[in-house]
């Protein structure tokens, strides 16, 4: 219908209107093929120049960068160098001025004989856990304290790792800069900070010698976009980052100093550096430049035209879509099962249709991740409590050693056999892991061999009582979650206190919670402080075990209904319980577990 209404209102137009209509479809064939044309040569000569100025580009960007791992390889031998490693140590140690006047006479023949007088090595700066300095080299400098603390938090962002320092005002070498960390008994300790003073300058003038016939500058930027090597000062107008947002095809024109420029530019493959080779626009594109004006001034007319009639035909590319941004609304509601909406008509083989089916196979892969990210966070959650559970191992050894050296040399040798018949059968219990759960009565047989130990050591000012219920005994409950609790009610309540201290354990049924209460008449903790150990803001004493521990193995277990809690008041002592399930737990860790 639409088109007969067409037909019949181009026939009806006077002969004058259908001759312009007839020239103008004329002009716009032979225009879109003469500017096809011309338009397919200017790319040809395009990709022909960008792919000379990427080919050098890149040979010189992989000689920059293997220089710069040779370097980096250099900073690696020095921190783990055994004789760096012991000289660093001596000097954190001594005090005597002697002493660290010869150490580090050595540690600067050490650092000439590793490899300080290298080719474009300026220097090799070392600095110690006091941040003095022990540099060796052809060209030493003493490092500004701007300099040297920016090389200190270079160093600490890769935690031992190889990081790179840009130059500065005064200091026009980059830096392969590292921490030295103690791997000879596996502490991984800050001993010091060591930087290798790269000349950047000599390496680009030896690697790329071959670009100054063509005029061409050779660039580098760090990711903060500052210049690390320019042969030009004054380089301020170039802003890395913004050509690789804005344009990702590699090259561009630009504008520097009044004139034009054929700018290259790629990412390192190795540093987060921008490399770029900056060309003077007249020695590439003299030849076409006023082609390529004239042709944009003639077919200016023609991409009017253009526009006219692309907006004729923008519905086929419109409606698909907007037939997708419907399927992401439905998307972006959470329903990720239903999003094949808004498609009236079959989908066409084009872009469009493209775009759709690709939708299509990506919210199948989500839907599949999302099954995967969930088993992922399960097997994480397992590899937590297991983590948590290792935890437990070492809790009270050095706490009891105490006890037993204390008793040797105080009471005599009678006792410490029993001691160390209790001390036995903790650690033997600490270290067989296997069993998740174990009965409560043999809980409170490991909590009974530690009150023993600790009996000897406090006599009389310890009082320990227990109500337990036979039937509780048989109750299955998670390993080494009853002896911390007694030991922080010694250390938090007997110590810190005159007289008896008086704890009891105890075990009840309410409301469906079996619970074990064990209480201390000890000084008690302030409304803060439960706070911070609730929080997890707390750090216990010593080598013990937190409470916040033993709650988090216990929801790991059991869900988020379960877990610790605390009731305290400044002299009235500590109540601490903790709740579990009662029947079906076996089966239930073993679900979590199998997961």
């Amino acid at each position: 219908m639409m088109f007969r209404k067409v037909r019949q209102y181009y026939l009806n137009l006077r002969l004058k209107y259908k001759m312009i209509i007839l020239t103008s479809l004329v002009l716009l064939a032979f225009s879109i093929g003469g500017l096809s044309i011309l338009q397919y040569a200017f790319n040809l000569y395009n990709k022909e120049i960008y792919r000379q100025s990427a080919q050098a580009l890149q040979v010189s960007t992989n000689s920059v960068e293997a220089e710069l791992k040779k370097m980096e390889r250099l900073s690696y031998q020095i921190s783990t160098d055994a004789y760096v490693q012991s000289y660093l140590e001596e000097l954190s140690s001594t005090d005597s001025s002697y002493d660290m006047f010869m150490i580090g006479n050595e540690l600067r023949k050490r650092l000439l004989h590793i490899g300080a007088l290298n080719k474009y090595v300026q220097s090799i700066q070392v600095y110690d856990v006091f941040d003095k300095e022990y540099a060796s080299g052809n060209f030493m400098m003493n490092l500004s304290d701007d300099r040297l603390q920016t090389m200190k938090e270079v160093a600490k962002q890769e935690e031992g790792g190889v990081n790179w320092v840009s130059p500065s005002e005064r200091d026009q070498t980059v830096m392969a800069v590292r921490d030295i960390r103690e791997y000879m008994d596996f502490s991984f300790e800050r001993l010091g900070t060591v930087g290798v003073r790269v000349d950047i300058h000599e390496i680009m003038n030896e690697l790329t010698n071959n670009l100054a016939e063509q005029e061409t500058d050779f660039l580098i930027f760090d990711k903060n976009d500052n210049i690390v090597f320019a042969k030009e000062d004054g380089i301020d107008s170039i802003n890395p980052s913004e050509y690789l947002q804005k344009n990702q095809q590699g090259y561009q024109i630009i504008k520097y100093k009044d004139e034009r420029y054929f700018l290259t530019y790629s990412e390192a493959n190795h540093l987060d550096w921008t490399y770029m080779i900056l060309t003077p626009y007249s020695n590439l594109f003299t030849v076409i430049t006023k082609a390529r004006t004239a042709v944009f001034i003639t077919y200016f007319a023609l991409f009017l035209l253009m526009i006219f009639l692309g907006s004729k035909f923008t519905g086929t590319i419109v409606n698909p879509i907007e037939s997708l941004n419907k399927k992401m609304k439905k998307v972006q509601t959470g329903d990720l099962d239903y999003y094949d909406v808004g498609i009236e008509n079959e989908l066409t083989k084009d872009e469009a249709g493209q775009m759709h089916e690709n939708f299509k196979k990506m919210m199948n892969q989500i839907n599949y991740l999302i099954g995967e990210n969930y088993k992922k966070q399960l097997l994480i959650k397992e590899s937590e409590f297991k983590t948590l559970q290792a935890q437990v191992n070492p809790h009270f050894l050095y706490n009891t050693l105490e006890s037993i050296n204390w008793s040797a040399k105080i009471v005599g040798e009678k006792k410490i056999s029993q001691m160390a018949e209790s001390l036995g059968y903790v650690l033997r219990a600490s270290i067989n892991m296997k069993d998740t759960l174990i009965s409560l009565e043999e809980e409170l047989s490991i909590a009974e061999h530690y009150i023993t130990i600790q009996s000897y050591r406090f006599e009389e000012r310890l009082a320990f009582t227990k109500d337990i219920p036979k039937a509780y005994l048989s109750e299955q409950v998670p390993k080494f979650i009853i002896q911390p609790l007694v030991e922080n009610a010694i250390r938090y309540g007997l110590q810190e206190m005159i007289g008896v201290c008086k704890i009891h354990l105890s075990v009840i049924e309410e409301k469906g919670f079996f619970i074990i209460h064990v209480e201390d008449n000890g000084p008690g903790m302030q409304k803060a402080y439960l706070e911070q150990i609730e929080t997890g803001e707390y750090q216990p004493k010593g080598t013990g075990i937190g409470l916040r521990n033993i709650d988090e193995r216990i929801k790991l277990l059991f869900g988020e209904p379960y877990g610790l809690k605390i009731d305290s008041e400044i002299g009235k002592g500590t109540k601490v319980s903790i709740m579990l399930p009662r029947e079906e737990k076996q089966a239930y860790v073993q679900s979590i577990v199998s997961r």
